[in-house]
């Protein structure tokens, strides 16, 4: 190249001197510099200056946007979010309905082979769709209910049995132990200890009155033909018949008192788990109740409670048939929450129904529901659960009230 350049050079310059040397040099030199960097690649991802974009005339020129690289400060998440989201939010709430559904053939047994297009389910008289579908038994949590003023004979054949109550409730079951009288007293609260359970129904000591006929002659009406006769008093003895025992305390058996705090105590229990209130009673209940019958049923369709009970009688007992409407209020409370009534005054009758109440509570079906073309105006809304199968008992619960309604 230095030799290609002497010859270029004008004729007066071409004479090899020093200096002319040092010029042809830095020349070449300086070529070299601007040809490698001429050829030097861009490199990916380096920004590329976008070309200057002329202003017209009375336009004012656009602000310079910092390049992508800059050091600035980014905006916070929040503003950028609120900067990108630019659309209304709509917040809606669906309400599910669980329903246990229990199924028996004629016989009394129990069905768990049914699939889920077997069922159809009804609130209001509109079918809804099944939203979920399980049939896998449920762990229990459960109220022991135990009527504190039972008649003697009773008394006597349920605390020989109570033990039996154990046997029925595993290990993943949680159990508390009520009784009732006048007022609910909880003898042990929830727990998973199925001996500690045993050991306290063995030792519980139930309350009993008597139900003896005695003869008073000082209230005995007249006596014609050897029959005692009205006195007028609204008195119709039997020769001035009186039941003993029947105190303050034997008639102030409050029933639905006793259901209501069962209830609010499986309240707070978790929706996988299947609630119960398990009651034994001779049925009897006064007027006297703080919470009415439809207050408490009320309250145990919001918490998704069944009730299953066991009557030691089937019908008042003795000299309380005036006062007390129990009886049909625990088949009421049965059948509405989609439990079960049994009925049993032997000891071996009752150590039976003990495993079949709580074999039943925990096979179930379980059907779930979200509410379609409900009667929002309304507060309480029938279901019905019908099988396709012909032949078969169906329990569920009966209706269900909207979450807040009073």
């Amino acid at each position: 190249m230095y030799e290609q350049l002497v010859q270029n050079a004008p004729n007066g310059a071409k004479r090899d001197t020093p200096m002319t040397r040092i010029i042809l040099s830095s020349a070449i030199v300086l070529l070299l510099c601007v040809s490698a960097h001429a050829q030097q690649p861009v490199q990916p991802g380096t920004p590329q200056a976008a070309p200057a974009t002329p202003v017209q005339p009375g336009q004012t020129a656009p602000p310079s946007k910092p390049p992508q690289n800059s050091q600035a400060a980014p905006p916070s998440s929040t503003a950028a979010a609120q900067q990108a989201d630019t659309r209304k939010r709509i917040i809606s709430r669906t309400e599910l309905v669980i329903v246990p559904v229990t199924v028996k053939n004629r016989d009394g047994q129990l069905l768990g082979d049914l699939q889920r297009d077997e069922f159809r389910i009804f609130s209001d008289g509109v079918e809804q769709q099944i939203v979920l579908f399980d049939s896998q038994p449920y762990p229990l949590s459960a109220v022991i209910l135990l009527d504190n003023d039972l008649a003697e004979k009773e008394a006597e054949q349920v605390k020989k049995s109570l033990d039996a109550i154990a046997g029925g409730f595993g290990a993943n079951d949680e159990v508390a132990l009520v009784t009732y009288a006048e007022f609910p007293e909880t003898v042990s609260d929830f727990s998973f200890n199925n001996d500690a359970l045993f050991t306290a129904l063995k030792r519980l000591d139930l309350s009993s009155h008597s139900t003896t006929i005695i003869n008073d002659p000082t209230t005995a009406g007249p006596i014609i033909n050897g029959q005692t006769q009205p006195d007028g008093t609204g008195t119709t003895g039997q020769g001035g018949a009186q039941v003993r025992g029947f105190g303050k305390a034997a008639i102030h058996n409050s029933l639905d008192d006793a259901v209501y705090a069962a209830g609010q105590m499986l309240k707070g229990r978790g929706r996988d788990r299947r609630k119960i209130i398990f009651l034994i009673t001779d049925g009897s209940n006064t007027h006297n109740n703080q919470h009415s019958f439809n207050e408490t049923l009320h309250s145990l369709l919001l918490a998704d409670v069944s009730l299953f009970a066991i009557s030691v009688t089937h019908q008042s007992p003795i000299g309380r048939s005036i006062i007390q409407h129990g009886t049909a209020e625990v088949d009421k409370y049965a059948a509405a929450t989609g439990g079960d009534t049994f009925y049993a005054a032997k000891e071996n009758e009752l150590s039976r129904l003990y495993s079949a109440v709580t074999e039943q509570a925990r096979n179930v079906y379980t059907i779930t529901f979200a509410p379609q073309e409900a009667d929002r105006s309304k507060d309480y809304h029938t279901i019905e659960v019908r099988v396709r199968r012909p032949e078969l008992d169906v329990t569920a619960r009966q209706g269900y009230f909207q979450a807040g309604s009073r």
